[in-house]
C-alpha cells in the first residue's frame, strides 16, 4: 500500500514539475532551467542527506558496474525532455506518452533482465494491458 501511494506521489510531483520547468525555460533557456532543476535537487540531497541519512559518501566510487552512476546525467535528459514534449504537446498528453512510454520500456527492462534487474516472465496481461494503454493515447488526442 505504501508502494502504491508513493507512486502516485510521484507521478503527481513529476506533472507539477513539468509545468513549473517549462515556464522557468520560457523565461530564461531550456539548458539553464535544467541546471538549476538539478542544482536544487542536488542542494536539496544534501540537506536531507544531513537530516535523515548518514551513509558513507566514498561508497559512491564502489559502485559497479560504472554506467549505473550515469542517472544524473540521464535526469538531466529527463528534465529536458519532458520540458520540449510539455510546451509541444501540453502538460495532459505530454505525460500520458511519458507514462506510457515508460511502462513500456520498464516491463522490457525487465524481461531481458537489463541492469541487473531480476529477468521477469513474459505475460501476456501485461502486453494487453500495454496495448489497451497505447489505444488510450489514441483515445486521448481526439
Amino acid at each position: 500500500m505504501l508502494g502504491f501511494l508513493t507512486a502516485l506521489i510521484s507521478g503527481a510531483l513529476m506533472s507539477i514539475q513539468g509545468v513549473l520547468d517549462t515556464e522557468v525555460t520560457r523565461q530564461t533557456g531550456i539548458w539553464v532551467a535544467a541546471g538549476w532543476v538539478q542544482l536544487t535537487a542536488f542542494l536539496t540531497c544534501i540537506l536531507l542527506y544531513f537530516i535523515n541519512d548518514r551513509s558513507p559518501v566514498p561508497a559512491i566510487l564502489q559502485v559497479h558496474p560504472w554506467y549505473m552512476l550515469l542517472g544524473g546525467v540521464i535526469g538531466a535528459f529527463i528534465t529536458a525532455t519532458v520540458i520540449w514534449s510539455m510546451n509541444g504537446l501540453g502538460p495532459a498528453r505530454a505525460t500520458l506518452l511519458i507514462v506510457v512510454t515508460q511502462i513500456i520500456v520498464a516491463y522490457a527492462i525487465e524481461l531481458l533482465g537489463l541492469f541487473g534487474v531480476e529477468k521477469a516472465a513474459f505475460e501476456w496481461k501485461k502486453v494487453i494491458g500495454a496495448a489497451i494503454a497505447i489505444v488510450g493515447i489514441a483515445i486521448f488526442r481526439w
